[in-house]
């Protein structure tokens, strides 16, 4: 059962209303249930069906320290991009022998940092780190567990930013260079080897890739072993895809078209369950949107409405600054109001106040008419909301709420001008 309904045409998480939050707190604001995010996390393991398996939460996706509390309470693992993250992730509760690091360009404090805390083991992704990593556990007297991020040459979709398994993009090396990097490294007297890790790109909403990647996986494990690579650990990565259109369903709200509506990421996962079953390896994956996306809500009010001949501007008080995915990526946030009284739709750009064109949260949307001073809500904002957040224009980044049942609580405060 869905968190989120209205009552009475009262837009309410969980057993809270959101305007309720809005007059409590302020806007802009982002607003979580955990019964969302636990909810989601607990399908996404369910999709196993028993498997033994490990689940390292992509920390990057929101790294609030309540959050990651609560995930790592749950017993999930970790996976950092940056030795803050790390910082983050020990903080709140992951034992460091369920911690990863990945990323491309990992400095020489961070690893010193990550093998001073003893984590589980690195993502490598050039040949140049694997000997960097060698060189500075040799001097510490340990070994560095490592994974070789291996590109896979497929094409997930979706937008280029976050597409990350072509061969023109920064991550991993060739699958066909695989053996002969990982018969290297397997003979640097300070790796030790485990396996591969794959990551083919970001809200992919078809299984039929999921499949395809799994396949190429289980082929390079089977190359590998078949050169003296004892394969131990496989990391499927994450990219598990989320409904963003269409979320909330109701007879006072335009139908929006959702084409992902009709899968899950337990099913997008469960399609490479069967193939990873079957390669004889420790298996884990990454997911991070897939957990927390629709756990989160950005709220903010309208300021004014600006109408020209052209155009209908709902300028709101929330910014690029505080969410900056529709800018940054186009991405669609579906925009419901807190109450609904019935007014009719129309076509309106969402704005925000910022001396920038791509200053906005949709163009062309429908929506209820909305007046000055009513509040709306950008739905499925938990995921690369607020750890994108900024202080362009010298705006304060917004707080952070939990809503758990009938209760809330602030999880990060409002910034204040003072702090700027």
């Amino acid at each position: 059962m869905s968190a989120y309904t209205y009552r009475d045409n009262v837009f309410t998480v969980e057993d809270v209303p959101f305007a309720e939050l809005a007059g409590t707190y302020g806007s802009p604001l982002y607003v979580y249930s955990k019964k969302t995010i636990l909810d989601d996390m607990r399908r996404i393991e369910a999709a196993f069906d028993g498997m033994p398996h490990t689940t390292y939460y992509a920390v990057k996706a929101n790294a609030n320290g309540q959050i990651l509390r609560l995930l790592a309470e749950a017993g999930l693992g970790a996976d950092v991009g940056s030795g803050g993250e790390l910082f983050l992730a020990l903080r709140a509760g992951f034992p460091a022998s369920k911690i990863t690091f990945s990323g491309v360009g990992k400095r020489d404090d961070e690893i010193t940092y990550a093998l001073e805390q003893d984590i589980y083991a690195f993502y490598v992704e050039s040949v140049q780190e694997i000997g960097v990593l060698n060189q500075i556990a040799g001097s510490m007297g340990k070994r560095a567990r490592i994974l070789l991020r291996v590109n896979l040459d497929i094409d997930a979709g979706g937008h280029a930013y976050v597409s990350t398994s072509l061969r023109h993009n920064k991550f991993g090396l060739p699958h066909a260079k695989a053996l002969e990097v990982l018969q290297h490294a397997q003979s640097l007297p300070h790796i030790d080897v485990r396996g591969i890790h794959s990551h083919v790109g970001s809200q992919i909403t078809k299984s039929a890739i999921f499949v395809k990647a799994a396949e190429a996986v289980a082929a390079i494990v089977q190359r590998l072993r078949d050169g003296g690579i004892a394969v131990q650990d496989v990391d499927f990565g994450g990219g598990f895809g989320i409904q963003y259109h269409g979320f909330i369903r109701h007879r006072g709200l335009p139908v929006e078209h959702a084409e992902e509506a009709h899968l899950t990421s337990t099913e997008l996962l469960r399609a490479a369950v069967p193939t990873l079953r079957k390669l004889n390896a420790s298996i884990s994956i990454q997911p991070g949107r897939a957990i927390v996306a629709h756990g989160g809500v950005l709220l903010t009010k309208v300021l004014y409405r600006k109408e020209t001949e052209e155009k209908t501007f709902l300028i709101v008080d929330g910014a690029m600054n505080d969410l900056i995915r529709p800018a940054l990526y186009h991405s669609h946030h579906q925009i419901v109001p807190l109450l609904l009284t019935g007014a009719p739709y129309e076509t309106v750009d969402v704005v925000g106040p910022i001396c920038e064109s791509g200053d906005f949260f949709a163009n062309d949307r429908r929506v209820p008419r909305m007046q000055r001073g009513d509040m709306m809500a950008l739905m499925c904002a938990g995921a690369y909301g607020y750890v994108q957040a900024s202080n362009y224009n010298a705006r304060p980044r917004p707080a952070e709420i939990m809503v758990d049942g009938a209760s809330h609580s602030v999880i990060r405060p409002r910034e204040s001008i003072e702090t700027l």
